[in-house]
């Protein structure tokens, strides 16, 4: 039975990302007698909560967006993203300080990414001469999506360049217009930006992955991931993300509805309430792994049309081709342009 934490289930140590947040806010002057900014957080007050005190992905996501409305200010997800990897939070953090190199680093995200970060899942592709890493949303934060995306794509960025000592040659992909001033992108992502991918996803030379870092330590960053290997509930996904998982796990044998929820030990009836609790429906996360497949199929193995149907199932290209527009607005030919 797969496990998976829901929207309302508190695990996120108040103490690790939200104290990040407060401390940013009150370090940007923010009037701390508004009610308005802790609403919905499960926080009193600002203080540095306790080390038991826990909130919800909703809390979280809730504070992130008070703060950010507050300050209403286009660097504040980049600011925050600075200042997130390889953070405090225990051995996790320990085990990203002690990286070889760039693979070790992104393989201990992709494995702590419910304490690295809670909101968003990292997932790390390599074929073809490169590597992916792209991110989808774990627990339902469609008006949030972008601002995570930023700060989690710069928390990469500034921890890789720490830890590798030189700024890596990532690429970006993201999955929305491009805004009207890019600058806060260029300063803290770099000029190899693309808007409207219908992905969000940083790329890279595979050749990077194994270059040695000046201050990696390869067996202490074995040894601390042993021990958050050894606590599974800190490394329980969120439903979006498991579902994610068992899709693409699945995706060649043609998933339905009533096969996701007996994976997950629950009906379909409980998980279609589920899915609209974070937001979501069957049918969406379905389209969007479908999706994320064929675009990796395009840009990683150069598989045309027909071959992508093919591997997806479809009686052919056309069918296909219809069903690709009704995921990204788009043909797969324009996106395959947009990609390339």
């Amino acid at each position: 039975m797969i496990a998976y934490r829901q929207i309302g289930e508190p695990f996120i140590p108040a103490q690790h990302q939200p104290a990040l947040v407060l401390d940013y806010a009150c370090s940007r002057e923010l009037d701390r007698d508004d009610a308005q900014l802790l609403r919905g957080t499960g926080l009193r007050d600002w203080q540095m909560p306790s080390a038991d005190c826990v909130l919800t992905p909703g809390e979280y996501l809730a504070l992130l967006s008070n703060v950010m409305r507050a300050l209403d200010s286009p660097d504040t997800s980049f600011m925050l993203g600075q200042q997130m990897l390889p953070g405090h939070y225990g051995a996790l953090s320990h085990a990203l300080l002690q990286a070889q190199n760039l693979r070790q680093a992104l393989e201990i995200l992709c494995a702590g990414h419910a304490r690295l970060c809670p909101l968003l899942t990292p997932r790390l592709v390599e074929e073809g001469g490169q590597a992916v890493l792209y991110w989808t949303d774990s627990f339902g934060a469609p008006s949030q999506l972008p601002a995570l995306v930023e700060m989690h794509m710069t928390a990469v960025t500034a921890m890789c360049r720490w830890l590798g000592g030189e700024r890596l040659p990532w690429r970006f992909c993201i999955n929305r217009s491009a805004p009207a001033h890019v600058e806060q992108h260029e300063v803290h992502l770099g000029s190899a930006l693309r808007f409207n991918c219908h992905l969000d996803a940083m790329l890279i030379d595979a050749a990077w992955l194994d270059r040695p870092w000046p201050r990696g330590n390869a067996m202490a960053a074995s040894v601390a991931m042993q021990g958050v290997m050894a606590d599974a509930q800190a490394l329980t996904p969120g439903l979006l993300a498991a579902l994610y998982n068992y899709l693409l796990e699945n995706i060649r044998l043609g998933p339905t509805l009533e096969g996701s929820a007996a994976a997950f030990g629950i009906s379909p009836a409980t998980l279609k309430r589920h899915l609209a609790r974070h937001g979501s429906h069957f049918q969406a996360e379905l389209d969007q792994v479908r999706a994320h497949v064929a675009m990796q199929l395009f840009h990683l193995r150069g598989y045309d049309n027909e071959k992508v149907a093919q591997y997806l199932g479809f009686h052919d290209a056309t069918n296909f081709r219809r069903s690709f527009k009704r995921w990204t607005g788009l043909v797969p030919s324009l996106l395959r342009e947009a990609l390339g």
